[in-house]
């Protein structure tokens, strides 16, 4: 008689607990749809210092109030307000983050992670896997930019308040990080509206800088750097494409989270900033990293979104050091920025 050995005490008690969490993951979409609803609806605004109920809630945002508590109940769940023994919801420190006042605002992140294509392009993932490319073409019948900015006028401003939210909120941590000195000139090539360069300049009065990237980009630039801004007469910007050419000469070269499209114009990229510097110049890449980083669940995720948008990847910190040693760069140290992004430092060989 075959004798069937029992399994260990651990995985029956955690086997629960899996099936628990596993559950909870294939209902994410209802999380993030509900993170979607507060922000929409800017529950996090109306509720003040004090906790409040749905009723008063519901009312000063002309919503039913039924609906509201259940929406309310359920972010809670996940740390998002929280509900207290009377009743009333009250602000946690992640609700604060949906306030558009909030000085370290998630409002339109998590609005941009949750738009309308998301919504198509998430179930089409084992096709994006098996294939290696993007599946946005298919969907929409152009490219990923170019339905935004044709198609998707909302979403696009969306996208644009989601990723100057970001760039003000990590542009002090780089311009904290990162020593100028014998920094003449800094270029922020790919820089969107120049809010790291707006940072180094206001930390480093002796500093001129450059802002290169699309027109359409730069003519929105940060006001600062903008004619008539504080910091206009120490500042060039440039319209253009770095994937093309980089008509810049600086003695610091940033480039931040514009890598990650695809590897032909990484290639291109980091060659034109070779061509374009002196030897000697350094060139520091700005990444978010898929392996090292304590947001790696966040990053991951960003991984796939560019997976099935545009066909791009977020960088290993083998796959950065790769691409620049094989552009020609010479490296040097690689530093975190802050939870979510890492610092390569490097230098255009003589």
């Amino acid at each position: 008689m075959t004798t069937v050995s029992p399994r260990p005490a651990s995985f029956v008690e955690s086997a629960p607990q899996s099936a628990m969490r596993l559950r909870e993951l294939v209902f994410g979409a209802a999380c993030a749809a509900a993170v979607r609803a507060a922000a929409r609806l800017g529950v996090a605004d109306a509720l003040g210092d004090t906790p409040a109920t749905a009723e008063d809630l519901a009312a000063s945002l002309n919503v039913e109030a039924k609906p509201l508590r259940r929406l309310m109940r359920a972010l809670s769940c996940y740390g998002v307000f929280v509900e207290t023994e009377d009743g009333t919801f009250a602000h946690t420190d992640m609700s604060l983050m949906l306030r558009e006042d909030a000085p370290n605002s998630l409002r339109y992140i998590s609005l941009w992670c949750t738009e309308p294509w998301t919504w198509d392009a998430w179930p089409r993932l084992d096709e994006a896997v098996r294939s290696g490319g993007n599946v946005f073409q298919e969907l929409y019948g152009k490219g990923f930019f170019e339905y935004l900015h044709q198609d998707a006028h909302e979403s696009a401003q969306v996208f644009n308040r989601a990723m100057t939210t970001s760039s003000v909120q990590s542009a002090l941590d780089v311009a904290e990080l990162l020593d100028l000195s014998g920094v003449g000139v800094v270029a922020d090539i790919g820089g969107g509206q120049g809010h790291v360069l707006a940072s180094l300049l206001e930390k480093h009065p002796a500093v001129r800088g450059t802002l290169l990237d699309l027109p359409d980009v730069v003519a929105k630039a940060d006001p600062r750097l903008r004619p008539g801004g504080a910091l206009a007469e120490r500042v060039r910007i440039v319209p253009g494409d770095c994937r093309e050419d980089i008509p810049v000469e600086a003695d610091l070269y940033i480039i931040k989270n514009i890598l990650e499209w695809d590897d032909e114009s990484t290639r291109r990229t980091l060659g034109n900033i070779i061509r374009a510097a002196r030897p000697g110049a350094r060139v520091v890449v700005i990444e978010n990293l898929v392996d090292d980083t304590p947001s790696m669940r966040f990053t991951t995720a960003m991984d796939l979104m560019l997976l099935l948008n545009v066909g791009g990847a977020k960088h290993t910190r083998q796959s950065m050091v790769d691409r620049m040693t094989q552009a020609g760069l010479t490296l040097g140290e690689i530093r975190p920025v802050n939870a979510y992004l890492h610092a390569f430092e490097s230098v255009v060989p003589g």
